[in-house]
């Protein structure tokens, strides 16, 4: 019965570990070992590369980008809460408050200092 239940999980993970594995190997094969001068630019597409590669960007980007994912990660939480936990007590739905809480006070502080341009 165990055996019946996980034979397709383990199908699927020989298969995850083999296809990347032997792609990985035929790749060698089809590859062509010509190498040219301007494949070794920045830009390999046949443009002419204007400037140097290594820019610095703003702090803002990077910013931008963890409250970008705290907010997905919250996103899917809550909804895995709201699915799974829904029956349960006062208690739990004051955890989740308080999570939410402290996420809204950490958004709040990022805007007040002023790390994040909303433009």
């Amino acid at each position: 019965m165990l055996q019946d239940d996980y034979t397709g999980v383990a199908i699927f993970a020989i298969i995850a570990i083999l296809f990347p594995t032997v792609v990985f190997f035929l790749s060698r094969y089809f590859r062509t070992d010509r190498y040219d001068a301007r494949s070794r630019t920045t830009y390999e597409c046949g443009e002419v590369p204007i400037g140097d590669a290594q820019i610095q960007f703003h702090f803002q980007y990077y910013m931008y980008a963890i409250i970008f994912v705290a907010f997905d990660l919250v996103t899917v939480f809550v909804l895995m809460w709201a699915l799974v936990f829904s029956g349960l007590s006062d208690l739990a739905k004051l955890f989740m408050v308080m999570f939410l809480g402290v996420l809204l006070v950490g958004v709040t502080y990022a805007l007040k200092k002023e790390e994040i341009v909303w433009i």
